[in-house]
């Protein structure tokens, strides 16, 4: 039986959410990329909220929609990172959700650390 991408990404999740955790002071900055938008959030897990969050179907964000994958993935990053920064928010634990950290998700993980943010 072959091994089947979702598969493959949902071992990996497993793995990485072992370990990985955020709180209130340092919370999780998570990833979600479907096949047209990509998705961000800051995840306080012990508390099980949802502190902040960005994607590129934001009306804020839809000039970036015109632009590829890659720079809308940039787009978000940045807004991520200036929202969390603004909250005062400076260090966040990193869940690329069982992506592999390349292309979009280092793009949009590259802004952020740009816009402030420390992981």
């Amino acid at each position: 039986m072959a091994i089947t991408r979702e598969y493959r990404r949902a071992r990996i999740k497993k793995r990485v959410r072992k370990v990985v955790s955020g709180s209130d002071k340092r919370p999780r900055l998570t990833v979600f990329r479907s096949n047209k938008q990509i998705y961000v959030q800051l995840i306080d897990d012990l508390s099980g909220k949802t502190l902040l969050q960005a994607s590129s179907s934001e009306k804020a964000l839809a000039d970036a929609a015109k632009a590829n994958k890659v720079e809308q993935a940039r787009v978000v990053g940045k807004a991520i990172g200036e929202r969390a920064v603004s909250a005062g928010i400076k260090s966040v634990v990193f869940d690329r959700n069982g992506y592999l950290y390349h292309g979009r998700v280092k793009s949009l993980a590259d802004a952020a650390r740009e816009a402030g943010l420390e992981f």
